[in-house]
């Protein structure tokens, strides 16, 4: 105890005493003392220790001392404060970061594997998992000091190694439970850190996040929101939207579950909120109703099944959400990232649902004159002071408001169309001045190349899939200037791409016309009679390009030229499919339009846009390919490769010279030669292998029987001695066993012998003792007892002259002298006993019939040197009984002399005590050197045990267990002296 508080003070009082105490020592020490100690007292204050020292020394106390402190956790675990030490101990060397006290002393540096130690600690720890599903149990206690460490250290494991610890949870009894059960937690410090825990916990893996769904994770999340308030709530509401993302996000079971529980009327409450500008939106006001947005649209994005995601569009629309989305969208002070959020999201709503996408059209946003929101959208869309992220959703609600909506895409187009065309049936124009088409052509021909790329997709949306309005299209005539005639549309595009204009305008464009021509004969027709577009667009392809984006607009031209081809009908007078064919082959070559046309899939920008409908841009270069046209290229582009040049099939020329075709089958024939000498190299390996394999089998085999056998070996030498051996057919077999039996009886034998000698000797030791304690009690006593009167002095003289004590010590080291060489004895035996049982190998029976010969005869020496110790053991304990008499008398003469001694004879006295001291001295020191041998003695005892037990024998550490009687020799009155002389 002692010792520990010394170490303990080094470490956290003062630590500037012990100069040379390093850390290493003090945690090893702490750690020793955790393991040792009896007292829970000793082991808390071990613990608080170590938890002080984790921060600096973390390396030290993880690496030497985790195993203790989970052996605290389960042995201690009724005492809460000594569990609170434990984990936070075992938090600190497991968390993730760089603790300051690491770098605060310059003599123990930080290497950039800091960030580390944590993880590699975290993987030791779950290695096993009884570990795990012991702080799992731990949870189930109640105290704030047990069971809020615990959760911090899961939520530490989970980011370290989650995959690992995710694994291990799955299979631990009712462990998800048993962390669903902290939500309910009064305690809100409890409650908010296991949202962070089931955060970690249901990361990428669709089994825990089904089983957190099942086990009511959405029910206890909206009471959580309800009451932190909403989107007006702090940190703890966006904890728990994005639990709720964890367990929604690509897991359609769970969407499924959603949406049949009724949770999704839920979701309508959090937009319920005032919209004032007054109000003011705080930064985590921002973040929560950005999460809140992201839930919707997770419910209803693209890539989920069609099936779920129509059934969450309608339930949106019954239950008033898509109401409550709009009306944030057309506020006012909205900041510009909810409002980009916001209509993406609605976009999803909307998108392929035909109710959700009417009511959109029907919407009217709150300005003055009313504006349908489709206008006041495309508004801002066009318009190149808007951030460019806001223009790209807006894109992207105007796409889903005409995915598969052929009404929202007449009314686009009648928007475009001269007021005395014919209304198209089911359509109906939008109301006031600014119409939809106005924008759209203003986008189109204004000098921001993004107005003009936004503006031209857009287009291309209100033909997608719709043949009736492509060709109503065609009747829009646009008014260039004042004072010239009205050009169509088309001409008006073509006239744009002759103009050298910019890369993204002629992207857009060139787009535009892709969708426009296809599967449209009459299109084709107009646009082959514009005279300049056929020999702009031969131009182009025909153009040595380098820059990337150059060689895109190349092969969208090469796209045109093919649509033409495809797509032409022969009604035209300026160029026929058979023209259109003899021009690319005389003026571009086949080989040279494959590659043009192919570089438009080689690209990035064609793999990104081709994955999701959502614009991934994040900045105006990106804009390159839109989602619908990639679909359409993918369609179209073998078939407008084929229109116009037939000779090749899947881009490759069919044509191929007898050179060529002799090369080929040269090359196959090689081919084929090799293929056979690889076919039997194969096959003499997989013989090779087959013949190894059944070598290794064989071997196993050989190796299993031997260790078989090494284990029977084992077994029949730790059998007691007298257990019957069943017999062996084999001879050589019953030999082994009979020499195994006989020297394991041998060895008893000798342990039975070491363990009387030992007892022997402690009780010699042991009256050595009490004779010096008597003698340094007369020493010790009043000068005017030891000096009394003359028979005192005769009684001295008679006790210091006593040959008997003389006698005793002689016979001691005798006695001492004949252990030494019992021991050697002893020794040369175990040897030769030791080498046949550590061979463990049969020798013939002739030799051993030899060698147990001799071992017998040394026994039998053994037998007669331990009757004479005994002999000898027995003269002394006589003469020790005639001693202790003798100092019985001494005692009683000096209690005589306390009352009748005198002065007379004190000079004298003083004399023969100074003489008594000196032959005291002399016999103390003749003491010492005995209790050397006896500590040599020890040891040499405990290495005999040592080898025994190495034999296979069983020694026991308490020796009194082998006498009999229980008093190994020692006279019955030893006690009683003993207590005298205490």
């Amino acid at each position: 105890m002692d010792l520990f508080r010394s170490v303990t003070q080094s470490v956290l009082g003062a630590p500037q005493q012990d100069q040379k105490s390093t850390g290493a020592d003090t945690v090893d020490r702490l750690i020793d003392r955790v393991q040792s100690s009896t007292l829970l007292e000793d082991r808390r204050d071990g613990c608080r220790a170590l938890k002080a020292m984790s921060r600096k020394y973390r390396v030290l106390v993880g690496a030497h001392g985790m195993d203790t402190l989970l052996q605290v956790l389960e042995s201690d675990r009724n005492d809460h404060e000594i569990v609170n030490y434990a984990l936070e101990t075992l938090v600190n060397i497991t968390a993730s970061e760089v603790f300051p006290e690491e770098t605060e002393d310059s003599e123990t540096p930080v290497d950039s594997q800091s960030s580390e130690i944590g993880e590699q600690f975290t993987e030791i720890l779950t290695k096993r998992q009884e570990n795990i599903a012991l702080l799992v149990s731990l949870l189930d206690e109640f105290d704030f000091k047990v069971r809020y460490p615990t959760i911090k250290l899961l939520t530490n494991l989970l980011k370290n190694r989650p995959k690992d610890l995710q694994e291990v949870i799955l299979v631990i009894p009712s462990g998800v439970s048993k962390l669903m059960d902290q939500l309910s937690d009064s305690r809100e410090v409890i409650r908010n850190d296991t949202l962070l825990l089931l955060t970690q916990l249901t990361k990428s893996n669709t089994n825990l996040q089904k089983i957190v769904a099942f086990e009511n994770a959405h029910d206890h999340l909206f009471d959580i929101i309800r009451e932190e308030g909403y989107a007006d709530g702090g940190v703890v509401v966006e904890d728990c939207l994005i639990l709720m993302l964890n367990l929604l996000r690509n897991n359609p079971s769970n969407q499924t579950f959603f949406k049949e529980g009724s949770y999704i009327q839920r979701l309508t409450s959090f937009f319920t909120i005032p919209l004032d500008a007054k109000d003011g939106w705080s930064a985590q006001k921002v973040t929560n109703i950005h999460y809140m947005l992201q839930l919707v649209q997770t419910l209803v994005a693209p890539q989920n099944s069609a099936q779920v995601v129509t059934s969450c569009q309608k339930v949106m629309n019954q239950c008033g959400l898509l109401q409550a989305l709009t009306g944030l969208l057309m506020a006012t002070g909205v900041p510009v990232d909810i409002l980009t959020v916001t209509i993406t999201t609605v976009a999803d709503m909307i998108r392929g649902n035909q109710q959700n996408q009417e009511f959109f059209a029907d919407m009217m946003a709150p300005s003055n004159p009313p504006r349908p929101a489709i206008v006041v959208l495309l508004m801002s869309m066009v318009n190149d002071k808007q951030p460019f992220v806001l223009r790209c959703a807006v894109l992207y609600c105007f796409q889903c408001f005409l995915y598969r909506n052929q009404t929202g895409q007449a009314q686009i187009i009648q928007t475009l169309l001269p007021q005395t065309a014919d209304v198209v049936p089911g359509a109906k124009p939008f109301p006031n001045s600014v119409t939809a088409g106005q924008l759209l052509c203003s986008g189109l021909f204004s000098l921001d190349p993004v107005s003009n790329w936004f503006a031209a997709v857009a287009l291309s949306h209100s033909l997608v899939d719709n043949i009736a309005q492509k060709e109503n299209m065609l009747r829009v005539q646009l008014a260039t200037s004042v004072g010239s005639p009205p050009v169509s549309l088309m001409q008006q595009c073509t006239s744009i791409l002759q103009a050298g204009t910019k890369i993204p305008t002629r992207l857009g464009i060139l787009m535009l016309l892709s969708t426009w021509l296809s599967h449209c004969p009459v299109a084709v027709q107009n646009f082959l009679s514009i005279p300049t577009a056929v020999p702009y667009l031969t131009a182009h392809v025909q153009a040595n390009e380098h820059d990337e984006l150059e060689m895109v607009c190349q092969g969208l031209c090469a796209l045109v030229l093919g649509l033409c081809g495809q797509f032409n009908d022969g009604s035209s007078s300026n160029f026929s499919q058979e023209s259109l064919r003899q021009l690319v082959s005389d003026r571009i070559g086949a080989e040279n339009f494959s590659d043009k046309l192919s570089n438009i899939s080689r690209t990035e920008a064609y793999t990104k846009a081709a994955k999701s409908p959502q614009l991934s841009a994040k900045q105006s270069s990106d804009l390159v390919f839109d989602h619908e046209f990639c679909r359409l290229f993918k369609s179209l582009e073998v078939s407008a490769l084929r229109a116009v040049t037939p000779q090749l099939v899947n881009g490759t020329s069919t044509e191929v010279s007898p050179a060529e075709v002799k090369k080929y089958k040269d090359i196959i024939r090689d081919q084929d030669a090799e293929m056979t000498q690889l076919r039997e190299q194969l096959n003499k390996f997989q013989s090779d292998l087959e013949q190894l394999s059944s070598e290794k089998e064989n071997l196993t085999s050989k190796v299993q029987q031997l260790h078989d056998e090494n284990t029977v070996l084992k077994a029949q030498q730790g059998m007691a001695a007298g257990v019957a051996v069943a017999n062996s057919t084999d001879t050589t077999s019953e030999a082994s066993n009979a020499n195994t039996e006989q020297i394991s009886q041998q060895l008893a034998y000798v342990q039975q012998q070491l363990a009387e000698m030992t007892h022997a000797r402690d009780y010699y030791y042991y009256e050595m003792v009490k004779k010096d304690q008597e003698l340094t009690a007369v020493q010790n006593g009043p000068v005017q007892q030891a000096v009394a009167v003359n028979g005192l002095q005769t009684s001295v003289d008679n006790a210091a002259a006593n040959p008997e004590m003389e006698n005793v010590r002689k016979q001691l080291e005798d006695l001492q002298l004949v252990l030494y060489n019992k021991d050697s004895e002893i020794q040369q035996l175990k040897e030769k006993v030791a080498e046949p049982v550590a061979n463990k190998a049969p020798k013939d029976n002739a030799a051993e019939s030899q060698e147990i010969a001799v071992i017998q005869k040394e026994l039998e020496a053994v037998n007669a040197s331990k009757s004479l110790l005994e002999q000898e053991k027995t003269s002394l304990e006589l003469q020790l009984k005639d001693v202790q008499d003798e100092n019985s008398q001494l005692k009683a003469q000096l209690a005589t002399a306390s009352i009748t001694g005198t002065n007379a004879g004190a000079v004298a006295g003083c004399t023969k005590c100074e003489d008594f001291q000196a032959e005291l001295k002399a016999i103390q020191g003749e003491q010492e050197d005995l209790l050397v041998l006896v500590t040599d003695q020890d040891s040499k005892m405990a290495e005999y045990r040592r080898k025994l037990r190495s034999y296979g024998e069983d020694v026991t550490d308490d020796e009194d267990e082998d006498d009999e009687d229980g008093d190994y020799g020692i006279p019955d009155d030893y006690d009683d002296d003993l207590e005298d002389l205490q």
